[in-house]
C-alpha cells in the first residue's frame, strides 16, 4: 500500500515584483508554485496553514487556469479568434487539454470567443481590405477550424458581390501587366483571380470586360 502524501505547512507568500497581482506561495521552505493574488483570500491562504495534496493539486489546476486565460486573453486583444485558433495557440504554450477545455469554456461564457462571430468578422474583414472569392473565404475558415455549416451562413449572409470583387482587383492588378502581350497578361490576371477564390465563370467574365476595355483602349 502507498503512504499517503503528507501535508505541508506554508511558509511565505510573498508579493511578485513583476506582477504585483500574483503571489508567491512557499511550502516547507521552498517555493512551490505562483498564484493570482484573489486566491489568497479564496483559498484563505496564510503563512503557517497546511495544505492537502488535493489542495495543492487545486490550487496548481487554478493557476494553470488563469495563466491560459491571460495568454488567451492576449491573442483576442490584436483580431478575433476562432475556437481552434485558441486551442492551437494554447496548446503550443503546452498547456495540458484539461486546462486548455476550462478556458475555452470560461471564454465562451464570457463571450470572448464564438465561431459565428468569427466567421462573421473574418467575412466582412476580407471584403473591406482584401477581396477574395467564395471559394477562398471558405478555405480559410476552414483552416481555422469553422465548421461548414457555419461558414456558410457567414457568406451567405454577407451578400458578397463576387464580380464585382474581382473586377475591382482585377483591374487594379492588370496595371502591373501593362507591358505584357495581350495573351500572356490574359492568362495570368487569370491565375491571379482563380488563386484569389474566384469561379471559372466570374474569372471569364471579368476578364472579356477588362480586355476589352484595354482593347479598345489601344484601338486608333
Amino acid at each position: 500500500m502507498t503512504a499517503l502524501e503528507p501535508e505541508r505547512r506554508i511558509t511565505a507568500l510573498e508579493r511578485q515584483k513583476r506582477n504585483p497581482e500574483r503571489v508567491n506561495l512557499s511550502l516547507d521552505g521552498a517555493f512551490a508554485m505562483g498564484l493570482p493574488l484573489n486566491a489568497v483570500a479564496d483559498f484563505g491562504l496564510r503563512v503557517g496553514k497546511t495544505l492537502t495534496p488535493a489542495q495543492i493539486e487545486e490550487l496548481k489546476e487554478l493557476d494553470d487556469t488563469a495563466k491560459a486565460t491571460d495568454s488567451a486573453i492576449r491573442l483576442l486583444t490584436s483580431r478575433p479568434r476562432s475556437v481552434r485558433e485558441i486551442r492551437d495557440r494554447l496548446k503550443r504554450k503546452q498547456f495540458d487539454d484539461e486546462t486548455i477545455d476550462r478556458v475555452i469554456t470560461r471564454l465562451r461564457d464570457w463571450r470572448y470567443i464564438d465561431d459565428e462571430a468569427f466567421a462573421r468578422y473574418w467575412v466582412e474583414n476580407r471584403e473591406s481590405n482584401r477581396p477574395r472569392g467564395r471559394r477562398l473565404l471558405e478555405h480559410e475558415l476552414r483552416l481555422k477550424g469553422v465548421d461548414r455549416d457555419t461558414v456558410a451562413e457567414a457568406i451567405d449572409d454577407a451578400e458578397i458581390d463576387e464580380r464585382t470583387g474581382a473586377l475591382e482587383i482585377g483591374r487594379a492588378k492588370l496595371r502591373s501587366y501593362r507591358n505584357e502581350e495581350g495573351s500572356v497578361a490574359r492568362r495570368r490576371l487569370g491565375a491571379f483571380l482563380a488563386r484569389r477564390g474566384y469561379g471559372y465563370e466570374v474569372v471569364k467574365s471579368v476578364l472579356d470586360e477588362l480586355f476589352g476595355e484595354r482593347d479598345g483602349d489601344s484601338s486608333p
